[in-house]
C-alpha cells in the first residue's frame, strides 16, 4: 500500500478537524446528516450521469492505483530483461520461451513472447505502442471521474447551504436560533469544498502520477524487449533501461563490484 495517499488523507481530515476544535468547535456540530446527503449524494449523482456505466466500473481500478505502489521496481525488470539477454545469446531467442511464462507483468511477457514468435520488430514496436497508448487513455479517463467530483463536490455544498438558508429565512419565529441554524446550513459548503481539495482531486492527481510511472515503465520495457529482439548486448540494454530511472545515487547492478576507491572507504570505515 502507497502510505503516502493514506496520510495525506489523514493528514488532511485531520487538520481540518483541528483547526475547527482549535477554535473552539465541537466536532458533533460538524455531523449534519442532511448535508452529508445533499454533498456526497449530489456529487455521485452528478458523476453517475456524466460517465457511462462502463467507465463508472473501473473506479476500483483507479483507486487500487492511487492506493498502491507495485511491486516490482524498475531495476529489478532492468535486470530481468538483462538475464534474459544474457539468455538469448547463448541459446537464442526461443530459449526465452519457458523464461516468458514465469513472468508476472503481462506486457512485459506478451512482447516477449512475440520476439519467440518471431514477430516482425516493425508490428512488435507497433502493437506495444498501440498498447501503452490505450493504457494511457484508460488512465487518464480515470483520473478525469476524480476530477469531475471535484467540480460538482462544492457546488452541491453551495446547493445545500442555499436550500438550508431558505429553511432558516423561511421560519424566523424563534430569532434567537438563527445564529445556529445558519452555521449548520454552511456546513454543506465545508463538505463540498473540503471533499473536493482532501479526496476527490488530490486522488485524480495520484492516479495522474501513478499512470506516468506506469507508462514510463511500459515504454522500458519496450525498449528492452526489442533489444531483445535485435539481439543486443545484454550490458548495452542495461544501459539504454537504466536511462528511464530518475535518481540521484549511482546504480548497483546485482554482482558489480563497487569502484576501487569505493570499496578502500568501505573497508577503512568497517
Amino acid at each position: 500500500m502507497d502510505l503516502t495517499t493514506v496520510i495525506g488523507i489523514i493528514a488532511g481530515i485531520a487538520a481540518l478537524l483541528g483547526g475547527f476544535l482549535w477554535e473552539g468547535g465541537e466536532a458533533h456540530g460538524l455531523m449534519e446528516k442532511t448535508a452529508i446527503l445533499i454533498v456526497f449524494g449530489g456529487t455521485f449523482a452528478a458523476v453517475a450521469v456524466s460517465f457511462p456505466a462502463s467507465r463508472l466500473r473501473t473506479i476500483p481500478a483507479a483507486l487500487r492505483m492511487a492506493f498502491r505502489k507495485d511491486n516490482n521496481t524498475d531495476q529489478e525488470i532492468i535486470d530481468r530483461l538483462t538475464d534474459m539477454a544474457t539468455l538469448a545469446r547463448r541459446g537464442g531467442v526461443l530459449a526465452l520461451e519457458t523464461h516468458a511464462g514465469k513472468l508476472d507483468e503481462r506486457f512485459l511477457r506478451d512482447g516477449v513472447l512475440m520476439v519467440v514468435d518471431g514477430t516482425d520488430p516493425d508490428l512488435t514496436r507497433e502493437i506495444l505502442e498501440l498498447e501503452i497508448a490505450a493504457i494511457e487513455r484508460r488512465h487518464e479517463q480515470q483520473a478525469k471521474i476524480f476530477e469531475s467530483a471535484g467540480g460538482y463536490a462544492p457546488t452541491m455544498g453551495i446547493i445545500g447551504t442555499v436550500m438550508g438558508l431558505i429553511n432558516v429565512l423561511g421560519d424566523l419565529n424563534e430569532p434567537g436560533a438563527l445564529g445556529s441554524s445558519i452555521a449548520v446550513a454552511f456546513t454543506a459548503t465545508l463538505y463540498g469544498v473540503a471533499s473536493a481539495n482532501v479526496l476527490y482531486l488530490p486522488l485524480a492527481s495520484k492516479i495522474k502520477v501513478r499512470s506516468q510511472e506506469h507508462i514510463q515503465r511500459m515504454e522500458m520495457m519496450m525498449e528492452g524487449i526489442l533489444g531483445l529482439q535485435a539481439g543486443d548486448n545484454p550490458q548495452l540494454i542495461r544501459k539504454k533501461l537504466q536511462s528511464f530511472i530518475i535518481t540521484d545515487e549511482p546504480i548497483q547492478r546485482k554482482g558489480a563490484r563497487a569502484p576501487e576507491g569505493k570499496a578502500e572507504e568501505n573497508a577503512a570505515q568497517a
